[in-house]
């Protein structure tokens, strides 16, 4: 079989204004970015379209580094619905330079089942991420001036918690000194960089109604504390409408085609387990005030991107899906069951079975949420007969959809079975109204027990001195309202990587907690999570290059 860039350069592509016209967006109202990409005002936005259009959530069973396919699996359900004579689009988040060039090597789909132009989605694409980073940078650079024009009137912060951010995996820049050199070079101090998903900024991005929030919620950012125990924000700074300028043209949605032409949405790109994981509010919304039905992902397994998308992004923005596809994979499955990576595509039933009790889990978590769940079976060519078998067995005694995904090698034929069963569940066993985990009048503790123990299965639950004390500031400001973002490892329900299947009654100890005042959530961090990750010792940038006027290496 081709590789995903060679499949992606076989495919004679449509005008963008042709594939905005084929779900009824009008040509005028397409800023180009080329001829194939382009940008689209989120004032087309219809609330009354958005109620009507089903909503189709796509997560998975615990990460492994063998893969589980999610984005491949929403590509391909929307080409299978489109393939049965549905009106499908599917609202995707963009991919991150740092693991483009460290581990994964693109995050666009693959196979047939693809978003494009996927090298230019999977590089610089519409510049969001630039302007999300330049923005960051941009604050960042404001407030050290700031304090530098104004310490000789005696003005001062006793805590900066504004750290800086790169969309490059920097495992050298997550503790650093800046303003060293002569006085002119600005105050000596420690600082750190993030990756840029981990920004605030693109949380708000991602979370803004309109431009006017996008202005509020930047206003609001929580730079560090006076020395009179005083917040000191982005608005006392005086900035906010520097900052929004620069994302003037970063908040409206990126629209593209897949593989078969269909339209899809590709717009933000916070990662799941360091912050929320969801593609923005303002694509979603207008995928479906143009798509019957519209399928979206949340980052990482359920226990990080679902829990996420239905305690954030839905409570915030009143999305209720009509059901949630998980996707579950025979190599994944053998490898939360025990089985070694370099052993996975053997066959290995002891061990598909013992790794069910972690897909088990996750339908459990959904179905708390009120959820109707289906699971994809994502096929690999190693797979077998017996394999796909046992898992259709255990979801039909589980009482759950079940589905072959072969659009990786078929495109939409190869999810047309997963369209149908889809479409089938929609209209005859939709999703009950969201049932939160917690409420927003529980305290910033009780939120966090609430998904530490019903979601991830913990028994007791640990604070670090620094945690405790950002609860007492939180409680101070008045902000105990907020949802609750965990930042943990997407490896294991627990906070260790190295525990897989369905792990319970174990501590979880919240290391710290960063007060997202803009993006109005608390990020509570569960262990050694990085929020600037680190390159393996063979970097998917070796594998990329420029052949014949040709990118090769991206996958």
């Amino acid at each position: 079989m081709k590789s995903d860039i060679e499949i992606a350069r076989s495919i004679e592509l449509k005008k963008v204004k042709q594939v905005a016209e084929s779900i009824g967006i009008p040509r005028d109202e397409v800023e180009n970015y080329g001829r194939y990409i382009a940008k689209i005002p989120e004032q087309l936005i219809d609330e009354e379209k958005v109620k009507k259009s089903n909503l189709i959530l796509v997560t998975a069973i615990t990460a492994t580094k063998a893969g589980i396919g999610k984005t491949t699996v929403s590509i391909g359900l929307a080409l299978g619905l489109n393939k049965i004579g549905k009106k499908a689009i599917v609202a995707l988040r963009e991919p991150s330079l740092g693991p483009c060039f460290g581990m994964k090597g693109g995050a666009a789909g693959g196979g047939y089942a693809q978003v494009l132009p996927m090298d230019k989605i999977n590089l610089h694409f519409t510049g969001d991420f630039h302007a999300i980073t330049s923005a960051h940078n941009m604050i960042s650079a404001l407030l050290d001036n700031y304090l530098y024009q104004n310490q000789a009137k005696g003005f001062g912060l006793k805590e900066i918690l504004w750290r800086r951010v790169l969309d490059v995996n920097d495992r050298s820049l997550r503790s650093i000194v800046v303003g060293l050199g002569p006085k002119s070079n600005g105050i000596t101090q420690e600082s750190g960089f993030d990756i840029t998903p981990a920004s605030e900024i693109m949380a708000i991005l991602c979370l803004a109604q309109d431009v006017n929030d996008l202005r509020r919620r930047i206003e609001n950012i929580l730079l560090g504390f006076t020395y009179d125990d005083q917040p000191f924000t982005v608005k006392d700074l005086g900035v906010a409408g520097a900052i929004t300028v620069l994302l003037k043209d970063a908040i409206h949605p990126n629209l593209v085609q897949t593989t078969e032409g269909t339209a899809a949405f590709v717009h933000g790109g916070p990662f799941a387990n360091i912050a929320h994981g969801c593609n923005s509010i303002l694509a979603t919304k207008l995928a479906m005030t143009f798509g019957d039905y519209v399928i979206t992902e949340a980052g990482f397994g359920a226990d990080l991107g679902a829990e996420k998308f239905y305690n954030i992004k839905c409570r915030k923005s009143g999305l209720q899906p009509r059901l949630t596809v998980i996707v579950a994979t025979a190599q994944g499955l053998k490898m939360h069951g025990g089985v070694s990576l370099d052993r996975i595509k053997e066959p290995n039933m002891d061990g598909l079975k013992e790794g069910l009790r972690n897909l088990d889990k996750h339908v459990r978590n959904l179905r708390s949420f009120g959820q109707t769940v289906v699971v994809a079976f994502n096929k690999f060519a190693s797979d077998t007969e017996e394999e796909m078998e046992l898992l259709r067995e255990h979801c039909e005694q589980l009482g759950v959809g079940f589905a072959i995904n072969n659009a990786f090698s078929e495109g939409g034929e190869g999810a047309v079975d997963m369209a149908r069963l889809v479409v089938d569940m929609i209209e005859n066993n939709p999703s009950e109204p969201l049932t939160f985990t917690y409420k927003e009048e529980d305290s910033i503790q009780q939120k966090i027990e609430k998904v530490a123990t019903h979601i991830y299965g913990a028994s007791v639950i640990t604070y670090s001195s620094i945690a405790r004390n950002r609860i007492k500031l939180i409680e101070k400001m008045g902000i105990t309202h907020y949802p609750v973002c965990i930042a943990k490892t997407q490896y294991s329900f627990s906070a260790d990587p190295k525990i897989y299947g369905a792990v319970n009654n174990f501590e979880f100890h919240i290391k710290d907690i960063v007060i997202n005042n803009g993006a109005e959530m608390i990020v509570a961090i569960a262990g050694e999570i990085l929020r600037m990750p680190g390159l393996p010792e063979e970097p998917q940038a070796l594998h990329i290059d420029i052949v014949d006027g040709e990118i090769e290496g991206l996958s």
